[in-house]
């Protein structure tokens, strides 16, 4: 029986946080936070304390991705979700297209789809397969997704578009780690709960001048009805001033800043190389032993920031993932619930160390193998 299996204490991982959402916070991190004292909890976001520290990601964003100097780097509350709405309801003129591949890219064409004032088209894969979009003449904003959570695919390439169109990314779990040149894209949004390292609660969003302009203009368009709190202009606005519209959740600002000094000692190329090498590892695994296989079977989609893998009927992925998580080896590798698979989802997001990624799956394949 499984149930009988004892995790070889030498195997261990050094952490047990393998989910795809929310990511593995360093606890340095909790105690740096601790160690400011008075200054930034309890503070309120239009002070200098805080909004230093928001100047302060946004210039550690600047450096990491190499975001053109006309490109604004705007913050607000919400998430990435968020986003979804406001993007319909601030951003697309007349007609918007989406690629979809998965649970989460289908979420975002639906949220367009129920904006009254627009068109919104989809054009779909089944799950399991990748797409890279395409320019499409009669749409003014393109929306990919740079690694769909759900199934663990990622854009092998950004399409181009046409002059009067935008390209939106939803980069949420592939950002900082999965490639992507921003000065190829005019709107690339992400949560910082993936690969960042911190809390969710807040979007961040990187805006080309194009990006900009019609957001502000959309925003003086006193004929569409846009939400306060979803307006751009708000947000473009605070955030030029270092601050958010609404009050920040700190907390997730101050690991998110944290992390983003820790990724810039290594550099965006260096995070991709070791990101690369953690999903070489981990598909080579699953296509060696019989009894699991990758579900993404075109190589050039397979996630460098989720991987998701099948196992045989035979063994149930639910009772791997109990035993795993009863010893304290490994938490929340289930697949993604709506895709109903016997599968196993796990992150290898920058924090999660290519040793402990060899050691959940030697002690996995110990497991079935006993």
């Amino acid at each position: 029986m499984l149930s009988n299996f004892k995790v070889p204490k030498n195997l261990i991982p050094t952490d047990p946080r393998f989910g795809s959402g929310p990511s593995l916070v360093p606890m340095e991190y909790v105690k740096k936070l601790y160690d400011t004292h008075h200054e930034l909890l309890g503070t309120s976001h239009r002070k200098l304390p805080i909004r230093n520290l928001v100047k302060e990601v946004q210039e550690g964003f600047r450096k990491y991705f190499q975001i053109p100097s006309d490109y604004s780097v705007v913050l607000g509350n919400g998430g990435a979700t968020f986003l979804f709405d406001a993007i319909a309801l601030g951003i697309v003129q007349e007609k918007v297209t989406h690629f979809t591949c998965g649970e989460f890219s289908e979420k975002w064409f639906k949220a367009s789809k129920l904006c009254p004032f627009i068109k919104a088209e989809q054009v779909k894969v089944e799950y399991g397969e990748g797409i890279n979009g395409k320019d499409v003449a009669d749409s003014d904003l393109i929306c990919v997704t740079l690694n769909e959570t759900s199934t663990g695919v990622q854009l092998s390439e950004l399409p181009r578009v046409h002059e009067g169109a935008l390209l939106a990314v939803d980069a949420t779990s592939g950002a900082g780690q999965v490639p992507c040149d921003i000065s190829k894209t005019d709107i690339f949004y992400f949560s910082p709960q993936k690969v960042f390292a911190s809390d969710g609660g807040l979007w961040i969003a990187f805006l080309s001048k194009k990006a900009r302009e019609r957001a502000l203009k959309i925003a003086e368009d006193k004929s569409r009805y846009v939400p306060v709190i979803m307006n751009w202009k708000q947000a473009i606005e605070n955030s030029d001033k270092n601050q958010t519209y609404n009050t920040p959740a700190i907390t997730t600002i101050f690991y998110l800043n944290e992390q983003l000094k820790q990724m810039n000692e290594l550099g965006y190329q260096k995070i991709q190389e070791m990101a690369a090498l953690k999903a070489d590892y981990i598909y080579k695994w699953a296509e060696e032993k019989s009894y699991l296989s990758c579900y993404i079977k075109d190589k050039k989609f397979r996630s460098w920031a989720v991987a998701t893998i099948d196992l045989d009927d035979q063994y149930s992925a639910k009772e791997i993932i109990k035993i795993l998580e009863e010893q304290k080896v490994a938490y929340n590798i289930d697949g993604y619930r709506n895709l109903g698979r016997n599968q196993l989802r796990i992150a290898l997001f920058h924090n999660i160390t290519f040793d402990n990624i060899k050691r959940l799956t030697q002690i996995i394949s110990m497991l079935i193998e006993s």
